[in-house]
């Protein structure tokens, strides 16, 4: 997925090796996360932050001193005394319209709340993050950062030092790296199938005559959303329609309404009726399995049997463009080696 915002400085137009490349770690199934490495402070310390397009704050666990942390991969990050105020704009970016009152002038307060339950309470605070150009040039901006030190584990809990915020917002990291005339906003990420993948900001890592673009709703303007979409099983149009779409990295699997996700598996029943695939009830790694004569080593040994799904979002042309999901970007294989979506 890639997004590119209008309205770019003339600062940006002439730097060279503009962009910042990220190694990813993890994978869908069965770590179910993804996360890079990033180093700030000063000294600089390593510290592995999930990857987030559906949230802008980047936060570290934090020892202020912490009132409730989760368990964490490295020491809690110490904060130096760079307080964010309250009336900075980046502080009123975190609070809703109409809802930021400053009870504390010198530090701004924050709340972030996730939907899988989880959340941080903090404040904010300016810190130096080590990054390099793809070029070789280092950089050491002082960006913005939430030390939190109230946490509290959604569903979907894993160990973690924090969050990268890379949403829309002008609190996340893109749109200050762009502030200050650093990169293009941009961001950018490739997912392997076998797990890991990179990360970057900026824009002269990829051909842009081969990507597929779709411009970002402009009604759903908090998220990276194309709008309304439509959904297609093997080139044709299920009628399964007006599906609000987010693009969203801190989600490790692509959801559907519960109206859709019927429609869509009853289409893959059907579909594998007659075959030699059978329904694995007594597999609950999700919903709906299904197990062969033999254990699958991978998704290639049954990629046959099924289709490729598209979301097809409305453009300002008359055609629509297409997101594609090749069988191997829906299924898994379980640690029972059975086949689930």
């Amino acid at each position: 997925m890639i997004s590119a915002e209008k309205g770019s400085s003339s600062m940006m137009m002439n730097r060279v090796g503009s962009s910042i490349l990220f190694t990813i770690n993890g994978n869908v199934y069965p770590t179910g996360y993804y996360n890079v490495t990033i180093n700030i402070g000063q000294p600089p310390k390593p510290y592995f932050l999930d990857l987030d397009t559906g949230s802008d704050l980047t936060w570290l666990q934090c020892d202020a001193p912490c009132v409730h942390c989760i368990e964490a991969p490295h020491p809690l990050y110490r904060p130096n005394n760079d307080l964010v105020a309250c009336k900075d704009p980046l502080c009123a970016a975190l609070h809703p319209p109409g809802d930021y009152k400053c009870e504390s002038p010198d530090q701004c307060d924050y709340e972030v709340e996730y939907a899988d339950g989880g959340s941080s309470l903090g404040v904010l605070v300016r810190d130096v993050f080590s990054l390099n150009y793809t070029n070789g040039v280092r950089l050491t901006p002082r960006l913005a950062l939430g030390c939190g030190y109230d946490q509290i584990p959604g569903a979907s809990y894993h160990p973690l030092d924090g969050i990268l915020g890379l949403g829309r917002g002008k609190s996340s990291i893109v749109s200050q790296l762009q502030s200050q005339g650093l990169v293009r906003n941009v961001v950018g990420h490739c997912l392997s199938g076998r797990g890991g993948g990179f990360l970057f900001f900026g824009d002269d890592l990829y051909n842009s005559s081969r990507v597929t673009w779709t411009s970002m709703s402009q009604e759903f303007t908090k998220y990276y959303s194309p709008g309304i979409a439509e959904l297609y099983f093997g080139g044709k149009a299920t009628g399964i329609k007006n599906l609000i779409s987010i693009f969203d990295s801190g989600s490790s699997y692509t959801y559907l309404n519960s109206q859709a996700y019927q429609a869509l598996t009853a289409l893959l029943k059907k579909e594998l009726s007659g075959r030699s695939l059978k329904e694995a009830p007594e597999d609950q790694t999700l919903p709906l399995c299904w197990k062969g004569r033999k254990p699958f080593k991978s998704v290639r040994d049954v990629k046959k049997y099924f289709k490729t799904l598209a979301l097809a979002f409305a453009s300002n042309s008359r055609s629509k463009t297409q997101f594609e999901l090749p069988p191997e970007a829906y299924l898994i294989i379980s640690v029972s080696t059975d086949l689930t979506p």
